[in-house]
């Protein structure tokens, strides 16, 4: 790619860079300007709620109120537990005369769910419960889940790879108390059975378990997982999601109770527990070198599917768990399990799939759902089984069949997404249900109106215990499709609620701008206007109450650290809606000594608006240049610039500008939440496009401004960001004089399936778009200069591992290049540990200072 192409806009003139005088700071000096603004961004950015929950509470005198839980942070607390605040229904206003009219600003009164809480630090934590935590990407500690069943106000959490339960009355709440085990080692991903509170299901070792709360009665329920010492003689696990799936699909467990129990003629109750078993026996194990491994020679053993090779095999599986209980349904006296199959799975039904991406019950427990998705990610379909579909294996079937009600095809590729909701049956020939797609370029929500086939009607096609199951017999059949939102702009993928009685959907979107998340709501029986429901110049995250009358958000700005405010929905007799603020949960904060990094926009080249973010240096001079750090993400998936606080987050990038630098951040093609089309420019061509557009941005910023060296422009990222930070080094080493690459893709070939093939198909089909998107492919372009490039990675790292940095070392070894390399023995993929933070931080900035 030729320079001239993305020089063309007029630089300011300057003179040339002088050398940098005066004192040049000690390691010590540097590693104080990372613990001040961390210090800053820790005083203006507070703990931000999260994990809301509505509890509509009616006391003995009538008075009603809501209590809202969540977690956060109390004050003068370090680590986040469970809290509340109370509501007074009576007090609050009927009416309002515009959405985010504000009626109280002084914050609810919150205080701790429990006194005494159990210690989520005071045993280390689980490989398990570690692992999980780089899959959510979780970097709070203490209490960061819990499980909650509303009409008791019972409380699961998770804590010391344990569990522990606790009550909320009107007045009383009992401490935190741990359900006792039998069991060794972590219990997790605790579920409440919906029809039964007494009834608590976990993951333990690979398999489901089941406790009876009052009973104190255990029981393992699954046996798919032996327990063996070596992994490649253990390929089996019962609930759990395989690597792939929690990574790369966001779904991060593997059983479902259903919402439904029976009650049998004997008096006993059925209940059912839909779960997904993971089989791995033809996955690659991978051996990595860690310091606390488990293993003789210091490793950890990994199974991890490879570019072009065997994934994880999944298949859904039923429980009948069958209880008798001796007087109150606290009380159980016996439990029988029954494991019940399919007598073909999901994927020989539909043998185009992949990946289970989604799966869950219906609201009314009729039928269990499951979205699959092919290996490439271009074909997606929603199934529809039921109960009856599994059997024993002491017992024949009874014509079970699956259905799809829903499929769509992409040419570039499908983006999983979370929002799916069955609506009540009216018709056993039929299925509604609002569903999202980006068929139109951009994702919307619509509503689907699906044939079902029954016995009935007699067209059920080859039923299943008749003969060979072929894509005829997977059919779908859309009787009609409405669009419930349109235009150049997305519906959110996380979150959607659904208000049944008054036919409305609830869901985020960035219909103003693509820089700022709203609450929208919409009628989905006759879609006509879009109502935004928070305020605008925000960025907002949301939480519905159950009976839509309520939600709380979570906003901030650019300028505003995050606050926390609750809302009342208000409904005129028209049908209009309209939100009312009822009262902060966070006040706001003093942002005294915070600078905020200032939005940018320009007119790019390939036809569309592109938006950056720029940090100036503490103290800044006009007229001054100063050296430029770009900070690069520039892959898929994410969004780095929007309209929202860039505290704790973007603590590195306040790093560097208090030390002296220009720090600028740009979404180029291929980033989030600009459509499928401006994403999907990365489709077969990871790593030759990003830097065109970093490069094209910083450029048009600096011909605007004259803050930039042009001279002294390092670029660095992690992940994705220290892939393109090694392409930029080798694509751009007339713009780039350093290069600092986190955590760097350095071979697409070492990536997993999932996310790799997603956006450059199989490495047998497309070795040349594997060549042009390979590192080693240009290490003889990089510099010959022993003060450009500094690699960072830690060494127990299970996401991009090592290897990839030691591939590439070797590499530059071999053509005499030279580089630094930083390693985190005790690191995974993100650095969490305090003291490496802030050893990176400061190594970043002793590396500008020395080569920039």
């Amino acid at each position: 790619m030729a320079s001239e192409d993305f020089d063309a806009y007029d630089l300011p003139t300057a003179s040339p860079p002088k050398p940098q005088q005066g004192h040049k700071k000690s390691w010590l000096e540097l590693r104080n300007t990372a613990r001040e603004t961390r210090k800053l961004i820790t005083r203006i950015t507070p703990s931000t709620p999260s994990n809301f929950q509505f509890r509509n509470i009616t006391t003995d005198l009538g008075k009603s109120f809501t209590r809202l839980y969540f977690l956060g942070v109390p004050e003068k607390g370090r680590d986040s537990t469970l809290l509340k605040v109370d509501i007074d229904d009576s007090s609050l206003p009927k009416s309002s005369s515009e959405s985010g009219e504000q009626t109280s600003s002084s914050p609810f009164w919150m205080s701790p769910v429990f006194e005494k809480q159990p210690n989520p630090n005071a045993v280390p934590m689980s490989r398990e419960e570690q692992l999980m935590r780089e899959r959510k990407r979780l970097g709070t500690y203490g209490i960061t889940s819990y499980e909650f069943q509303v009409e008791d106000g019972l409380f699961i959490i998770p804590a010391n790879n344990s569990l522990y339960m606790c009550n909320d009355t009107l007045d009383v709440t009992d401490d935190p108390v741990e359900i006792p085990t039998l069991t060794y080692g972590a219990r997790l991903d605790p579920k409440i059975c919906p029809c039964n509170s007494d009834l608590v299901a976990f993951i333990h070792e690979l398999d489901i378990w089941l406790t009876c709360l009052h009973s104190g009665k255990e029981i393992r329920l699954t046996h798919a997982h032996k327990g063996e010492t070596r992994l490649e003689e253990d390929p089996l696990s019962a609930g759990v999601p395989g690597f792939v799936i929690q990574e790369e699909f966001d779904r991060y467990t593997g059983y479902w109770w259903s919402p439904l129990c029976q009650r049998l003629p004997d008096g006993r109750k059925l209940y059912h527990i839909l779960y997904e078993e993971v089989d791995e026996s033809d996955v690659e194990i991978l051996s990595i070198f860690s310091p606390t491994g488990q293993e003789p020679n210091c490793t950890e053993l990994y199974r991890y599917p490879k570019a072009g090779a065997n994934n994880a095999y999944s298949n859904l599986k039923l429980l009948e768990v069958i209880i008798s209980f001796n007087g109150p349904t606290t009380h159980v006296c016996d439990l029988q399990v029954k494991e019940l199959t399919m007598k073909e799975s999901l994927f020989e039904a539909c043998p185009w799939g992949e990946y289970l991406s989604r799966a869950g019950w219906t609201p009314d427990g009729k039928y269990i759902y499951a979205v699959i998705i092919d290996r490439l990610q271009m074909r997606q379909a929603v199934m529809l089984i039921s109960p009856s579909a599994f059997y024993d294996k002491g017992s024949k079937s009874s014509a079970p069949h699956i259905q799809c009600i829903y499929e769509e095809t992409s040419e570039i590729w499908i983006n999983v997404h979370d929002l799916l909701h069955f609506l009540p049956q009216t018709s056993e020939h039929e299925i509604s249900f609002i569903y999202a797609s980006e068929k139109s370029g951009f994702r919307h929500l619509y509503l689907m109106r699906s044939q079902l086939c029954t016995q009935k009607s007699g067209v059920i096609g080859h039923q299943i215990g008749q003969g060979d199951i072929t894509e005829n017999y997977v059919t779908c059949k859309v009787l009609s499709e409405t669009a419930i939102t349109s235009g150049s702009w997305v519906v959110l993928p996380k979150e959607m609620w659904v208000d049944e009685s008054r036919h409305m959907v609830y869901f985020l979107g960035l219909l103003d701008s693509p820089l700022e998340s709203h609450l929208f709501v919409a009628r989905y029986d006759q879609p006509s206007g879009i109502i935004k429901l928070t305020q605008p110049g925000y960025s907002h995250a949301v939480q519905m109450s159950q009976d839509f009358s309520k939600f709380v958000t979570v906003f901030s700005s650019l300028q505003s650290p995050p606050q926390s405010t609750i809302y009342k929905i208000v409904h005129d007799g028209s049908g209009h809606v309209r939100s009312l603020q009822l009262g902060l949960l966070t006040p706001k904060i003093d942002t005294f000594g915070y600078t905020p990094p200032s939005l940018f926009q320009y007119p790019s080249r390939a036809g569309h608006i592109s938006y950056g973010l720029y940090f100036l240096p503490r103290g800044c001079e006009p007229g001054k240049r100063y050296p430029t750090v770009l900070f690069v993400y520039g892959g898929p998936q994410v969004q780095m610039v929007n309209n929202s606080f860039k505290g704790q987050k973007f603590l590195r990038l306040h790093t560097l500008a208090a030390e002296g630098y220009v720090v600028i951040v740009i979404d180029g093609r291929g980033s989030n939440n600009r459509g499928l089309h401006f994403e999907g420019i990365l489709k077969n061509h990871l790593g030759t496009v990003e830097i065109n557009d970093q490069v094209e941005g910083l450029l048009w910023l600096a011909s605007q401004t004259d803050f930039i060296d042009m001279s002294r422009v390092a670029i660095h990222g992690w992940s994705y960001g220290g892939y393109l930070s090694l392409m930029g080094l080798t694509q751009r080493s007339d713009v780039f004089k350093v290069a600092i690459a986190g955590a760097p893709v350095v071979n697409w070939e070492l990536y997993d399936t999932g996310y790799t093939e997603r956006y450059i198909g199989l490495p047998q089909s497309n070795p040349d778009v594997y060549k042009a998107g390979n590192v080693l492919s240009y290490i003889d372009m990089l510099p010959d200069y022993e003060t450009r490039l500094l690699l960072i990675h830690g060494l127990i790292d299970e996401n991009v591992h090592f290897r990839h940095s030691s591939v590439l070392i070797n590499h530059l070894v071999t053509s005499c290049k030279p580089h630094q390399l930083q390693v985190y023995p005790n690191e995974r993929h993100g650095i969490r540990n305090h003291e490496a933070s802030e050893h990176y931080k400061t190594t970043v900035l002793k590396f500008l200072q020395d080569y920039l």
